[in-house]
């Protein structure tokens, strides 16, 4: 990401769910923490891009609500790709360590 990239909190986190029909929670296999995602916005050069980031409930910043400027921290993202019923499905899957409160200085 560029220093001149914005990212603008969409949602406010909602626990990640591995399984839909048990309801199990998705967690860090490393930590066993629950996982969480936000829909965040960036925005660099003239375009948006809504990215859905996965964060461990330990990365999610007090105070996080949509509208909220954020720095997503340690971000990478996993190209996926699976066939369902014949059709090919693909994305980019994205995580971050943490999602920090970026401060926003008032216009003088």
């Amino acid at each position: 990401m560029l220093k001149t990239a914005v990212c603008v909190a969409g949602t406010e986190p909602a626990l990640k769910i591995k399984d839909q029909q048990t309801g199990e929670v998705a967690t860090d296999r490393e930590t066993g923490e629950s996982l969480y995602t936000v829909t965040v916005m960036l925005m660099e050069d003239g375009r948006a891009e809504i990215m859905k980031i996965t964060v461990p409930q330990s990365g999610l910043a007090a105070g996080l609500k949509p509208g909220a400027m954020v720095r997503p921290v340690d971000l990478f993202a996993t190209p996926w790709a699976r066939i369902f019923n014949g059709q090919l499905s693909d994305g980019v899957a994205y995580r971050a360590a943490r999602l920090e409160l970026v401060a926003v200085e008032a216009a003088q």
